[in-house]
């Protein structure tokens, strides 16, 4: 297992701890902030990229998909 999966796992489980957190304090910014990490780490740990890679495909996609987003205007 190299580092960058490593460091993925790692940062699913901080996302994790965002999101509970987030629920617990009913603060909807930090779960979303969780949820983004989880997606991050999952891109870092399956496809082994690098952080910036990950965040920057992350990024990219968030771009292209802005209204995926917000589906509560729905």
């Amino acid at each position: 297992m190299n580092t960058n999966r490593m460091r993925g796992v790692r940062m699913q489980l901080g996302g994790k701890l965002k999101e509970i957190w987030g629920k617990l304090a009913n603060e909807p910014a930090a779960v979303s902030s969780g949820l983004l990490d989880q997606l991050a780490g999952r891109l870092e740990e399956r496809s082994a990229l690098a952080r910036q890679d990950a965040d920057r495909q992350l990024e990219d996609f968030r771009k292209r998909n802005r209204d995926w987003f917000n589906l509560s205007g729905r």
